[in-house]
């Protein structure tokens, strides 16, 4: 009897273990193995799992994601949306838009009071902020490149959800921190809310969670955009301003994109296309700062610096000029990328001084986007390649959780120009080309991003940050192509970063000094912030080593299979 109840123990012990905290790996490096790196260790965890199932590195990205929509709810989502970024072993290229859409009873003035002034808390907070989820959508999309059945893909974040995971310190003084928005923005209380304080090596146990993925797992899409589900989304919004109906849920789609293919010194970029501006500013800093042959300088030296901080300024410029849904205005990509286009606005840079903000484009005010998003790299021991940037917009996206659905919904309509045409205190006008229209996807810097090196997979990176995800991926690229530098010094070494407007360089508290005390002497004025992104890489080299980065910035993880 002893025996039995020891054994029976044990069992308990280790069933339990693998829904608590497991040790949060930074880097791995092993030869020719599949990995995926991933804002939370469990979410890290469970893609690995299924690729020890059998699964490649497209069932890995469905696992992972699903698994952060538990673990990672200030970011992680089935509320929100993303884009995907694939690379296959037979040289198929391709990216999934599931973007969030504008609801088809929205409109450009939905977020203006009577004398034309921006309501920034409609457009942030509560149910009207919210746009169409695409999420749940854009995991059906990519199971036509998996192996395994969604049942089994989306097991693992079932297990999470309704068995519960310890919650580290960052988590709980999350949770802590946003109790008051989430009991404002949901009449039901949620397992979000506690009535004591959370506290690290709490367990977060989402039952209502769990039943919504076991919906979607029984009745697929409609486990999610009917049925149920929906109708619980639906019945939220008419708890208070949002307006989401159940046509719209339905009638969402996921769009294929062709990817936004360019060079860069002998290797070929595979990034996102508009509506995410983010490829199409990495292609435009890349090529511009090449004009200088930034393998000349060190990272973060001050010539450096300067170079990539000008085509940083050029290129958001343009950003907020030219770029919107592609659906909804014309498509001018192929020219702001062309060499003729960079190489005039290239003519502007002078090395002794500052190019001042003013003097590059439209002064357009553009919406402030979101730092809290979250990146998937993944590769397959196949030499699949995924990279997969997804987001709730801000933290937590609306504060709105579905009652009785258990997840978190977005904000993401504030990442449109809310004021389109009407200027601000500034004089500054919001952009016409990212205007709220129905149907319409706002835009987004989510960089996902792809390199190969003679047709193979060399770099797979991306990070949350909002307009600083461009300007980070450029970095790491040029880290790596440029300057020879390992991925794990890419990955943590301090970051800088230029949009234009506001005119201003900000950096990370440890960033270099004596660089910046040389720039200020060249005009140029700096921000110390306390971080930039959360950078999430795999590298692999010419002998076939895989090594995978998470971020020192946060809880980020590697898991190998």
């Amino acid at each position: 009897m002893k025996k039995y109840l020891l054994f029976v123990l044990l069992v308990a012990q280790c069933f339990s273990a693998q829904f608590t905290d497991i040790n949060v790996v930074k880097e791995i490096r092993t030869h020719r193995k599949g990995m995926v790196v991933s804002a939370h260790p469990l979410a890290s965890e469970a893609g690995a799992k299924i690729l020890r199932a059998g699964g490649n590195a497209f069932d890995a990205a469905v696992a992972t994601q699903y698994a952060l929509a538990v673990v990672y709810p200030q970011a992680g989502n089935i509320g929100g949306g993303g884009f995907l970024v694939g690379v296959k072993n037979n040289g198929e290229k391709f990216t999934l838009d599931y973007r969030e859409t504008a609801p088809s009873k929205a409109t450009s003035n939905m977020y203006l009071d009577k004398t034309g002034k921006a309501d920034t808390d409609l457009s942030q907070n509560g149910r009207l902020a919210v746009g169409v989820p695409g999420s749940v959508a854009g995991f059906y999309a990519t199971l036509k490149h998996c192996k395994l059945p969604m049942s089994q893909l989306i097991q693992p974040a079932i297990d999470l959800a309704e068995k519960g995971f310890s919650i580290t310190s960052r988590e709980a003084k999350l949770l802590n921190t946003h109790k008051e928005d989430f009991l404002k923005h949901s009449i039901i209380a949620s397992a979000f809310v506690s009535t004591d304080q959370w506290k690290a090596g709490d367990l977060l146990v989402q039952k209502d969670l769990a039943a919504t993925l076991k919906r979607i797992q029984k009745d697929g899409m409609n486990g999610f955009y009917g049925g149920e589900t929906a109708a619980m989304i639906v019945a939220e919004m008419r708890k208070g301003n949002g307006i989401i109906t159940l046509d719209d849920l339905k009638n969402y789609k996921v769009v294929e994109r062709k990817p936004l293919l360019f060079q860069y010194k002998g290797n070929d970029i595979v990034s996102m296309p508009l509506p995410s501006s983010g490829g199409v500013l990495l292609a435009q800093m890349l090529k511009m700062s090449s004009f200088e042959n930034l393998e000349k300088y060190q990272q973060n030296s001050a010539k450096a610096v300067q170079i990539m901080v000008e085509a940083e300024r050029r290129a958001f410029a343009d950003r907020a000029e030219f770029m919107g849904d592609p659906a909804f205005i014309e498509d001018k990509t192929a020219m702001l990328i062309s060499d003729e286009y960079l190489k005039n606005r290239w003519k502007s840079y002078r090395p002794d001084l500052a190019t001042p903000s003013s003097q590059l484009g439209k002064i357009i005010k553009q919406p402030k986007e979101s730092t809290e998003t979250t990146h998937i790299s993944i590769l397959d021991k196949e030499g699949n390649a995924v990279s997969i940037t997804t987001t709730l917009n801000g933290l937590y996206g609306s504060k709105v959780v579905v009652a009785g659905a258990g997840f978190f919904l977005n904000n993401e309509m504030d990442d449109f120009s809310i004021k389109p045409g009407v200027p601000n205190m500034f004089g500054a006008v919001g952009g016409e080309a990212n205007k709220i229209e129905p149907g319409k996807r706002m835009l987004s810097s989510m960089t996902p991003t792809i390199i190969l090196k003679n047709g193979k997979p060399f770099i797979i990176v991306g990070t949350p940050g909002g307009t600083t995800i461009p300007t980070s991926v450029y970095q790491s690229v040029v880290d790596i192509v440029d300057f020879k530098l390992t991925p794990n010094m890419t990955v943590n070494a301090p970051k800088f970063h230029h949009q234009w407007l506001p005119d201003a360089i900000s950096v990370e508290k440890n960033f270099p000094e004596n660089t910046i005390a040389e720039l200020e002497k060249l005009n140029y004025r700096f921000d110390r912030i306390s971080q930039i992104g959360r950078t999430e890489m795999i590298a692999i080299d010419e002998n076939g080593v895989v090594t995978g980065v998470a971020d020192g910035r946060g809880d980020d993880s590697v898991a190998s299979e």
